[in-house]
């Protein structure tokens, strides 16, 4: 699953030749050893096409692909991110006292942990590859981090190395199949303030074409724990 059509185009640019075809009633490009479909940015559509995909097909693993944002301290722009955990960022109340997240109202899980031997798995594949690899949670946010303020917030409250807007959507819909979850994605810009002129899109996109060659050129048997 991938949020934009830029993103689908590097994740099929150097596999073999993909088949146009249907996931539910969304378009899809299907590979020997992959479905990628666009979901749109955010979480509830990332939690809409990967609901369809699992109820409509058999699959070994749900794989978020992309580019994020990476925490100073923690992930530069280059680098790929394998997602720990994947976080539930800003579902929760704002009181006088500070933040109150899903874990501390008592409705959900706030962090959902990745597979530790998919998490180990897919870290190796890409290190074997000369990519730079970081490991650790990835944030979900439905508004993106544009000061420094709020990014030294979230990376102490957190622990994050990185930030996007459709990972939970994604795990939550895998949830209740039973099905592997796994966020992978490259770093295109630092969080903090909005400064695009900083960001490297086109080298976070190539990163992210080498990622795909890397991950899905070949049917892999994936660890679901």
């Amino acid at each position: 699953m991938v949020a934009s059509t830029h993103e689908r185009d590097a994740v099929l640019r150097d596999l073999p030749a993909a088949t146009r075809t249907r996931v539910g009633p969304y378009d899809a490009h299907r590979t020997a050893a992959a479905t990628v479909v666009v979901s749109g940015i955010g979480p509830a559509g990332a939690a809409a096409v990967t609901a369809a995909a699992l109820a409509t097909g058999t699959y070994a693993v749900v794989l978020n692909l992309g580019i994020c944002g990476g925490f100073a301290g923690a992930a530069v722009i280059g680098d790929v991110v394998v997602g720990t955990d994947v976080v539930a960022a800003d579902l929760g109340v704002e009181v006088d006292e500070g933040w109150l997240g899903l874990s501390s109202l008592g409705w959900a899980e706030e962090s959902l942990p990745a597979p530790v031997g998919l998490v180990q798995l897919t870290a190796d594949l890409l290190r074997a590859c000369s990519l730079s690899v970081v490991t650790g949670p990835v944030l979900t946010l439905s508004s993106m981090t544009g000061t420094d303020a709020r990014a030294a917030v979230l990376a102490e409250r957190h622990g994050a190395v990185a930030e996007a807007m459709e990972g939970r959507g994604a795990a939550e819909a895998a949830l209740p199949y039973g099905t592997p979850f796994l966020e992978v994605r490259t770093v295109s810009n630092a969080v903090g303030r909005r400064d695009k002129s900083a960001w490297q899109l086109p080298r976070s996109l190539q990163v992210l074409a080498v990622v795909a060659t890397t991950l899905l050129t070949e049917e892999r048997s994936w660890p679901s724990h």
